[in-house]
């Protein structure tokens, strides 16, 4: 439960505060003053502040300089009561790092409005130092994997960018969006588990080695199956070999059946093939990919994602 940690001389003010963001969900420990705000503040560990700035004993600016100390005060969102004459103070508390106001009198929508936006900053902020750090990791690992691969150089980026670009297209939240960022970089990360005598063979593969190439996917999703944050991309890994008719693997999954992640995966992956030098063809133009894409569609892609994917990049491309 998010928790809400509340200064406020006022006992009918402080009473009011705190029976509005209780009814709206939130858990409230409220104070009549800053220096008791302050001592509780690392035991609480709040998740936004809402303070006076008149106060006795310490008053709002000291509870703001006070919780700016702790490390894990820094990012704490801090929201200020103020009355609208107080100018000089606002300007003050806007030097110290405040976060925002809420004019006296205010009504209680006022105040539901400015904690739930304050603490939805907060969240995306979080989310994404934390995807920015796990993304950093990931496109080393995706990096060293993929220079095992003589003839694959650049296509983790490449694969990673045109998933994006539908994913987005697709209208997907921002936290599907990342997932599929992860997922895009390590959809090949089971091939680790290939000797380089198979991945690297210019020659044709005999059927054993054919299906030492298809392991790749059951090795990847094992890989990260214990990995608490990448668990969620399993499925770009498991499934982008899928197709749409039944006929790819690991288990010949046939249309809605198919993930979206693998439905999704298997189409960037396969423009990208199609688009780059491989030992075993030259690459096509971009026009013939999204025609092959095209003829493919219900076949082995998704009809409706696939049509999708190629008016994007006939946009982007200008075909």
């Amino acid at each position: 439960m998010t928790k809400i940690l509340i200064a406020e001389d006022d006992n009918t003010l402080r009473a009011m505060i705190s029976a509005i963001l209780e009814l709206s969900g939130f858990e409230v420990f409220s104070y009549p003053n800053g220096r008791l705000a302050l001592n509780a503040f690392p035991t609480i560990a709040p998740d936004l502040i809402v303070s006076d700035i008149g106060m006795p004993g310490l008053d709002g600016f000291g509870l703001l300089e006070g919780v700016r100390q702790y490390s894990s005060g820094s990012v704490v969102p801090f929201v200020f009561l103020s009355a609208h004459s107080e100018q000089e103070d606002i300007n003050s508390a806007r030097r110290m790092g405040v976060d925002d106001f809420i004019f006296k009198p205010f009504e209680p929508d006022d105040l539901i409005d400015a904690v739930n936006t304050r603490i939805e900053r907060r969240r995306m902020a979080e989310l994404f130092d934390t995807h920015q750090a796990h993304l950093q990791t990931i496109t080393l690992l995706a990096n060293i994997i993929e220079a095992r691969d003589l003839y694959t150089r650049g296509h983790v980026e490449r694969v990673r960018e045109l998933a994006l670009e539908l994913g987005r297209g697709l209208g997907w939240s921002l936290s599907a969006v990342s997932v599929l960022e992860y997922g895009a970089l390590l959809h090949d990360i089971g091939k680790i588990a290939i000797p380089e005598s198979v991945l690297n063979k210019p020659a044709l593969l005999t059927p054993e080695e054919h299906e030492i190439i298809q392991s790749h996917t059951l090795a990847g999703a094992r890989i990260i199956e214990g990995v608490s944050h990448l668990r969620d991309a399993r499925p770009y890994i498991l499934y982008h070999h899928e197709r749409w008719d039944g006929s790819g693997y690991p288990e010949g999954l046939k249309g809605e059946a198919i993930p979206l992640e693998g439905r999704l995966l298997a189409i960037v992956d396969v423009y990208d093939a199609l688009t780059s030098d491989r030992p075993y063809h030259r690459r096509i133009t971009h026009r013939d990919a999204i025609s092959f894409l095209r003829i493919e569609a219900g076949h082995h892609f998704d009809p409706e994602m696939v049509e999708l994917f190629c008016e994007l990049r006939e946009a982007a491309l200008r075909i």
